[in-house]
């Protein structure tokens, strides 16, 4: 095919080249017959009586040559001779500068010059048939499969698709199949045409797909379920029939579609009815996998994320015999998971899976090899050797939230407000008892969030009771009554966590049957949208009076729990506005620290220099002013022999301050109470500096309880 293309390829260009020649010639010629005056042979004999021509060249049909005109210009004339013996003799007599005969052209040029431009124009007639009949080879291929044939060199196993242990259980029948399939036949059995794969995206389901066909050993057709939609009805269809064709002469092999919701949606339904195109290629899947014999150890995989919406006679015995569900990884799986992910990345001895895995629920296998590619690019940035578990830490931070936003400038204000209310929602979570544990508390902005408070589950709960719900309403809740306890107002920070407890409470009421006045029915809303493959024309299941029986049911589970939180916040203000004090100061809390301070223990102190603007200088005394110009001129020694001399003078002094010093030890006491009131005021005046500066009333009112602890 290659040869093919290029040949016609090179004809082509040969053409368009001999065409821009003869162009070029016939240009050539039009201009100098432009420039060549044509004359009658008699104006011709005058011009040669009167003295004007000044060369010519006779030939047997043409004399061509130059002459001078009326106004002495000198031009180029030709014109057809006639038989003149004399011509000559007159040439001679008028003195012709020059005059010469040429013999007659060949008969090349005039067939050339005549029958030339027919010539073109039927080579061009020619090519573009030609062209007609190779579009006509392309529109034949047009209905082709787009089915890729895959790597026999990149083989993927089993051993390379971490997790997924039961998936890996079903499908290890199809690669026994694929390599012995007498074993299944001689017992009468049959293995299943297809297989389809379901499961939330990126759970891993191609992978299992090449794993299976690498396993076996076999060829692996690869293609998409929008590869056989067109424009053009029936195009799809054919590509269909192509696949099937390609499959049974590479018998055994493996046929995978991905994502077959695209064309196999349920018929009529949606907005608008069915597609013409879509439907006629779903039936002629479903008529070439009821023709399909198992026999020829061809199998059919199919994988998408939306098995609700495909058609029921897609799914029926006999053509996707076995369903595969593929499920979100566990603790243990994804464990396993980034084992594979970090196995050519250069982590450090301190990292430990476990914890990752245990930091990540709900975390698919592509959210971990994500993970994994983070980290290593936050190591690159901070030209470490080696990805750290701080590195892991702050990609899942950006997995989850999104980017730490370091540049946002946010008002000492609105800082409080923040730390008060995700202080709120810790001290909730820390009060009720068989929670999630508090892993981290930080009010730094990151992606859409001014701050948030992560808890980690111990292990993957895959059921939740009734109690924990109503826990989690008041964790959520407790950021809303930190707001109200301490300020007095609200604002909009909360919007996230009533949207999400209004979820949670409609859901108890409408799907769980957790709600007393309405029992364990099912009132759910239906979710599913019309352009997915649904129905037009909804109907209500139930009625207005059930309907605002359902929000008031909804309004009471989130008020009580409300109440809840309320009452736990103010039984903890103590350790609220502690909790507040260190996140402040600090930003970033994890469980540890958290812990200390809901145990009233203090954290370590923050290595953290201090800031020259907030401390305020004593004022000096008389007797410090008077010192100072004295301290400022003592002179600097200039030779080797002064230092001794101080040092001298210098012991002198120690041994007059020795008796100085045992007094000193005797008032000891004294000493020490009155540096603690001299720290004090400092203290004082260092936050009355800070209270001018931040102007914020809780910082005063937690100051003043300690003043009045250390007073008493």
């Amino acid at each position: 095919m290659k040869m093919n293309m290029k040949k016609k390829d090179s004809w082509g260009i040969v053409f368009w080249v001999i065409l821009a020649v003869v162009l070029l010639i016939f240009m050539q010629n039009a201009t100098k017959k432009s420039a060549v005056e044509e004359m009658p042979y008699s104006q011709f004999k005058q011009s040669v009586k009167e003295g004007k021509v000044i060369n010519a060249v006779v030939t047997s049909d043409l004399i061509e040559g130059e002459f001078t005109d009326a106004e002495g210009n000198v031009k180029k004339f030709k014109t057809i001779p006639l038989d003149d013996p004399k011509l000559v003799e007159d040439m001679e007599n008028n003195k012709v500068q020059k005059f010469s005969a040429r013999a007659q052209n060949g008969w090349l040029a005039p067939l050339i010059f005549s029958w030339g431009p027919i010539i073109l124009l039927i080579l061009f007639w020619l090519w573009i048939m030609r062209g007609m009949s190779a579009g006509g080879k392309q529109a034949m291929t047009f209905a082709k499969s787009k089915a890729k044939l895959a790597d026999s060199s990149k083989k993927i196993t089993f051993k390379e698709v971490a997790g997924c242990e039961e998936a890996k259980e079903e499908l290890q029948e199809i690669v026994e199949f694929l390599k012995n399939p007498s074993k299944f036949q001689k017992l009468g059995g049959k293995i299943p045409k297809g297989v389809l794969l379901a499961g939330a995206p990126g759970t891993g389901k191609t992978l299992l797909a090449k794993a299976v066909a690498g396993e076996a050993g076999v060829p692996f057709f690869s293609s998409s379920g929008s590869d056989f939609v067109e424009m053009f009805v029936g195009v799809g269809a054919s590509r269909v029939r192509d696949l099937f064709e390609q499959g049974r002469k590479n018998a055994p092999c493996l046929l995978f579609i991905d994502e077959i919701d695209a064309v196999g949606r349920h018929r009529g339904a949606g907005l608008g009815g069915g597609n013409d195109e879509r439907e006629q290629t779903l039936n002629q899947i479903l008529v070439e996998m009821d023709g399909f014999d198992t026999k020829e150890g061809v199998i059919i995989i199919a994988a998408t994320n939306r098995p609700d919406v495909l058609d029921p006679a897609l799914l029926r015995a006999g053509r996707f015999d076995r369903q595969v569900v593929v499920n979100t990884p566990d603790l243990k799986d994804r464990e396993e998971i980034l084992k594979v992910h970090v196995k050519n990345i250069k982590i450090d001895k301190e990292v430990d899976l476990k914890v990752l895995a245990r930091r990540t629920p709900g975390f698919v296998g592509a959210d971990l090899a994500n993970l994994a590619n983070e980290a290593a690019l936050l190591a690159a940035r901070k030209n470490l050797q080696t990805v750290t578990m701080k590195c892991f830490e702050e990609a899942i931070d950006k997995i989850m939230a999104g980017p730490q936003k370091k540049s946002r400038v946010i008002s000492d204000k609105e800082k409080s407000i923040i730390a008060y209310h995700e202080a709120g929602h810790t001290i909730v979570a820390k009060a009720i008892p068989n929670t999630d544990p508090v892993h981290k508390v930080t009010i730094m902005a990151s992606g859409r969030a001014l701050g948030y408070t992560l808890q980690v589950p111990l292990e993957d709960k895959f059921l939740s009771s009734k109690t924990e719900m109503e826990a989690r309403l008041a964790i959520l809740m407790g950021g809303r009554v930190a707001e109200e306890i301490v300020f007095g107002d609200i604002t909009t920070g909360a919007s996230n966590d009533i949207s999400r407890a209004t979820q949670i409470a409609t859901k108890m009421v409408t799907a769980f049957g957790m709600s007393d006045k309405i029992g364990t029915l099912a009132l759910e809303k239906d979710s599913e949208e019309v352009f997915l493959g649904r129905d037009i024309s909804r109907t209500q299941k139930h009625s207005n009076k059930t309907a605002e029986l359902i929000d008031e049911e909804v309004r009471r589970i989130v008020v009580t729990a409300k109440d809840k939180a309320k009452k736990i916040l103010e039984a903890n203000r103590t350790k609220l506005d502690n909790l507040v004090k260190a996140l402040i100061e600090r930003e970033t809390l994890n469980g540890e620290q958290v812990d200390k301070i809901m145990n009233g223990e203090e954290l370590e102190p923050l290595h953290v220099e201090p800031k020259k603007e907030i401390v305020v200088e004593e004022p000096k005394t008389e007797e410090e002013i008077k010192t100072e110009p004295e301290q400022k001129s003592e002179p600097e020694p200039e030779n080797e022999s002064e230092p001794k001399v101080e040092i001298e003078d210098k012991k002198e002094i120690k041994q007059e301050t020795e008796p100085e010093q045992k007094q000193s030890v005797d008032t000891e006491k004294e000493v020490k109470e009155e540096v603690k009131k001299e720290e004090h005021l400092k203290v004082k005046r260092v936050r009355k500096h800070k209270h001018e500066n931040l102007q914020n009333d809780f910082f005063a009112k937690i100051d003043k309880q300690e003043d009045d602890k250390n007073e008493k």
